[in-house]
């Protein structure tokens, strides 16, 4: 690609525009999943977010980013959005929104938090260690459907750290895509689920994940005290910190 039509691209994502909502589908007790149609979206890499925008007819004006839940297609995205207490945001695109109305946004955004099969799907690359905190899942789930769309053999891995299995977003897909899925349930398990409810330990991951000579790449994501926690856990249990990519958000501002 030419330095022109880089910069034309680099334009184009920082460029807000119109989306329409095209479809809603609820994912679980809090979360909801909006699917837009975006003109002129030119796909985009699994990890990366997109930045929303809601004005008011006063002209108040605010913003939050969200990550990009699908594999990538052109032209459409979608976006999980979980419901946070008091949220500014969230409550508005999980509950108000229809089918039909428009959004706001610009994006793709991100670079640094992304997963890219090889060339070759038969090619089997460096395997992938996924965890999930709470909607941390969602970048993690665009990364686990866009290997499924590209019929990648890197072997996979998911360690979802939620609340209850009510909160489990994506639960049913997540059975059919063929990785390794793991749940560490912090408040309520399962009926006759083999463990008490708790959080992610070293011992734990040492139980589900790849051992670290197998040189994973490791994707955290979640509320900033479970990615502090976790990624240390891994450093103690040997994985190279350059190998550990990490993405956090804080109580506020959905």
């Amino acid at each position: 690609m030419s330095a022109s039509a880089k910069a034309v691209g680099s334009r184009r994502r920082l460029t807000w525009q119109i989306a329409t909502v095209a479809a809603v589908r609820d994912e679980s007790v809090s979360a909801r999943t909006l699917v837009l149609d975006v003109p002129d979206w030119p796909g985009h890499l699994a990890g990366q977010h997109i930045d929303v925008r809601l004005t008011a007819d006063d002209g108040y004006s605010t913003e939050r980013s969200y990550s990009i839940a699908s594999a990538t297609a052109e032209g459409r995205v979608e976006i999980t959005v979980q419901v946070v207490a008091d949220g500014e945001v969230s409550p508005y695109l999980a509950q108000v929104l229809r089918v039909g109305d428009p959004l706001e946004l610009r994006g793709p955004v991100g670079g640094y938090f992304v997963w890219r099969p090889g060339a070759d799907p038969s090619e089997t690359g460096p395997p992938v260690e996924l965890i999930a905190g709470g909607s941390g899942i969602v970048p993690l789930m665009a990364m686990a459907r866009t290997r499924a769309q590209v019929g990648s053999t890197t072997p996979f891995r998911l360690l979802y750290s939620v609340r209850s299995p009510a909160e489990a977003i994506y639960a049913d897909e997540l059975a059919k895509l063929g990785l390794q899925v793991d749940y560490a349930y912090t408040r309520q398990t399962p009926p006759g689920w083999p463990t008490p409810a708790g959080r992610v330990t070293g011992a734990l991951l040492a139980e589900v994940s790849f051992a670290a000579d197998a040189r994973p790449r490791i994707y955290v994501c979640g509320p900033t005290p479970f990615v502090e926690v976790v990624a240390n856990l891994l450093v103690d249990a040997g994985h190279e910190p350059s190998q550990i990519r990490t993405e956090r958000f804080g109580p506020a501002g959905q």
